[in-house]
């Protein structure tokens, strides 16, 4: 693998939702710093990319124009009633002054992650501060305004392009897969912690698309508490099988790692090293690669994490600090249990493919 693309500006990474939201963008800065002081941006094939603000028109690819008005509006003034948009000073997704246009920054970014792909100055291009899942057309969602990842994918398949995303946060991917959920066009596959126990309490498997987009809409709902050996079990019994079977001309992935046993709003116990091999994956298939952020609210995970991951697509050798020591793993009677269960997620998932 050679040539990664790393999406920077620290604009993107100073904004406050709320005092004592759990969304602290200041998390990125640990990752900049981090691959900083590993020499990491010095490697061979390594590109620092600067975002660009992305345009209304690429907004409003996915979003409606009413609701992009409203953002403007919560924007200037956050302090006026903008809940029937899904903008609660209170809620998951509260209004703060300039959200609009760090938004359209954050957004931007990937869109300079999927330029610097489609030209081939890289095998691969991370943005980190993207990878807002949750926002649907006309409301915000879980801490997510815009939602760039369907944006991209939105964009991508204009242009003719076969898509293939993969998204391994901990909460499932539903606006993601609510923009796609009648096209074959673009496959979506999320692998989450059950939505009997999280938010936003969808992602189950026979949610599988609808028309043409009738089983291109792949969900795999983990149990509570899995761990590498099964959250592996699942991504390796369904993320190959069915993208090499789609046969995209693109890969996205969306790499929240809130799954990370560390999290303080999930219950999955995934570690660093399952993280490395998921990523791993990812860079030995044949396809361009668009990636993102997502997810994260333990900020050493996030830090470590996300620098292995980009050290990963550069090919460099990771240290072992950026791992975790002693992650948990099931044993005996939990074992089975979740390993039984996990079983019944990859099943259910597969059967409702195409």
């Amino acid at each position: 693998m050679s040539g990664a693309g790393f999406v920077w500006d620290e604009r993107v990474a100073t904004h406050v939702y709320r005092a004592d939201h759990p969304l602290k963008p200041k998390r990125l800065i640990g990752v900049r710093d981090t691959l900083d002081g590993l020499g990491a941006f010095a490697l061979p094939g390594a590109h620092l990319l600067a975002p660009r603000p992305a345009t209304r028109a690429q907004i409003e690819r996915i979003h409606a124009p009413d609701y992009v008005e409203a953002v403007m509006r919560a924007s200037a003034d956050p302090d006026l009633d903008h809940s029937e948009w899904g903008l609660d000073p209170y809620g998951d997704t509260p209004p703060f002054r300039g959200m609009h246009e760090v938004s359209l920054l954050t957004t931007g970014g990937t869109l300079v992650a999927m330029d610097d792909v489609l030209s081939g100055n890289s095998r691969v291009s991370v943005n980190y501060s993207g990878g807002l899942h949750h926002a649907m057309r006309r409301r915000a969602s879980g801490f997510c305004i815009y939602n760039e990842p369907a944006i991209v994918c939105g964009l991508l398949m204009d242009l003719g392009m076969r898509v293939a995303y993969v998204d391994i946060d901990a909460h499932h991917g539903d606006g993601v897969q609510a923009a796609f959920y009648e096209t074959d066009r673009v496959l979506t596959i999320s692998l989450h912690e059950t939505g009997a126990s999280l938010f936003p309490g969808t992602g189950f498997a026979d949610e599988r698309g609808r028309g043409a987009g009738a089983g291109y809409s792949i969900n795999v709902a983990l149990p509570p508490f899995t761990d590498d050996a099964a959250y592996l079990r699942a991504f390796d019994a369904v993320v190959p099988e069915l993208v090499t079977r789609c046969r995209p001309d693109v890969l996205v992935t969306q790499q929240g790692i809130d799954a990370h046993f560390l999290d303080p709003l999930t219950h999955l116990r995934v570690s660093t090293h399952a993280r490395e091999r998921m990523v791993r994956w990812f860079g030995e298939t044949p396809y361009p690669w668009i990636a993102m952020g997502g997810g994260g609210y333990s900020l050493d995970a996030v830090r470590r994490t996300w620098s292995l991951e980009y050290l990963v697509m550069l090919g460099a050798e990771i240290p072992v600090e950026l791992h975790d020591a002693d992650p948990p793993h099931a044993v005996g009677g939990e074992r089975a249990t979740l390993d039984a269960a996990t079983d019944e997620a990859i099943h259910a998932a597969l059967a409702a493919a195409w």
